[in-house]
């Protein structure tokens, strides 16, 4: 045999070999449980937003315009904003009954607008702030955006809303936040349900984009018993509608509660509807511990 002939066929059995061997690592590869990334972008229903797993709750004990977050102080809730950001968080979760407003934008002066998304949430019911009077979702907006120091608000939620006729009651205000979506000054809209029956109404309301709502293994401050609210979570998430988890660590009861809250991560995260955890973490800590709980929760194939 010809040293020309001796070496193609050498060089072609290596060339196999490697393929092969290529071959059998890949498998293994993809044999390998995937791991949940806390960081990781998902998109948000069917709209064109992309919000990381991991969202950034401001409203631990919220209420008339405070929460321990701005009851930390401005040096350290900025603080906390822009640590949380540095690790992959890409979304914050604000309220007008919170009063965190004025925090999240100078604590990222330095990036544009658009490498972070904001939800903010108007209150209609009786009582949690200062004056008693609600105007209309137009000038409530108006004003969350000069509060904020924003053009536009990524997410604007109906806060706790409890009834089951909530979208014959605040169809006005729904109609309002369509047109300032129209404008550009709301890129999408939904609810904070704080019952069942709010819940299964936004089953079926067109307008509904995204839902907040509570969720946990034990039932903590949640609207019904799990076996009853998951079964309607999947029907929101069936039908195109986003879904981001509240209430994870239980209002922060699980807090010292390690175990349970690895418990609550993994049955949140294995529901297969709950697209973003939205968690009140107080400290860059505590944003760590839990990213580090949601990677290592396998992710489905």
């Amino acid at each position: 045999m010809s040293m020309q002939r001796r070496e193609f066929l050498a060089r072609t059995a290596l060339g196999v070999g490697s393929l092969m061997l290529g071959a059998g690592l890949g498998r293994a590869v993809e044999s390998q449980p995937r791991f949940h990334d806390p960081y990781r972008l998902v998109k948000l229903g069917q709209t064109d937003l992309k919000f990381s797993r991991l969202c950034l709750g401001t409203g631990v004990r919220g209420g008339n315009r405070q929460s321990n977050h701005t009851r930390m102080g401005k040096d350290k809730f900025e603080t906390l904003i822009q640590g949380a950001y540095d690790r992959g968080v890409r979304v914050f979760d604000l309220a007008d009954l919170y009063g965190t407003h004025p925090f999240v934008v100078p604590a990222l002066k330095h990036l544009s607008r658009d490498k972070y998304s904001i939800i903010s949430k108007i209150w209609f019911r009786s009582g949690g702030l200062p004056e008693a009077e609600r105007p209309d979702a137009d000038e409530v907006v108006s004003r969350f955006l000069k509060e904020v120091g924003t053009d536009y608000l990524d997410l604007v939620l109906l806060h706790c809303v409890t009834s089951s006729k909530w979208p014959e009651e605040l169809r006005r205000q729904m109609d309002l936040l369509s047109k300032l979506k129209e404008k550009g000054q709301v890129r999408a809209l939904g609810v904070s349900c704080h019952s069942l029956e709010a819940l299964e109404a936004a089953v079926n309301e067109p307008w509904v984009e995204s839902v907040h709502a509570r969720i946990n293994p034990f039932g903590m401050s949640m609207d019904d018993k799990p076996e009853k609210v998951v079964p309607v979570l999947k029907k929101l998430h069936a039908a195109g509608k986003a879904v981001v988890g509240m209430k994870i660590v239980g209002e922060g009861r699980l807090r010292n509660e390690k175990d349970r809250i690895d418990e609550s991560v993994r049955f949140a995260l294995g529901l297969g509807c709950i697209d973003v955890l939205n968690v009140g973490c107080e400290n860059l800590e505590e944003i760590d511990d839990f990213a580090a709980r949601v990677k290592k929760v396998p992710a489905a194939a």
